[in-house]
């Protein structure tokens, strides 16, 4: 089984984004659900809801007061990555740094591993 809890990072960048969303949308407790899913131009793309609290199988990680679910199956394709947030003149918003992709799409949204 894969350890994600030392395998996946979150930038300071990124923990300070989730909390002020989580504050904007009236969701404090509440944690981050990251994974993939099958889909976009490369065949896997990554997604993030905000969950009340986890699935029975989820990996759940702890980030100071940020907490990620990762589901089982995610957690593969995950193991190494880093979350983090832009708000550059180049697009802003979540960005994974995730060296299991082996080929991406010009949007960064998908890839393939």
């Amino acid at each position: 089984m894969i350890d994600v809890k030392s395998e996946i990072k979150v930038t300071d960048k990124a923990k300070n984004q989730i909390m002020q969303i989580i504050k904007n949308e009236n969701k404090e407790g509440w944690g981050l659900r990251v994974g993939v899913k099958s889909g976009g131009c490369s065949g896997l793309s990554y997604y993030m809801e905000f969950k009340e609290t986890p699935l029975a199988n989820d990996h759940v990680l702890e980030f100071g007061d940020v907490k990620l679910f990762v589901d089982v199956f995610s957690a593969m394709y995950l193991n190494g990555s880093e979350l983090d947030f832009s708000d550059g003149l180049n697009g802003t918003g979540f960005k994974w740094s995730n060296p299991n992709a082996t080929r991406t799409c010009g949007c960064g949204e998908s890839f393939s591993a």
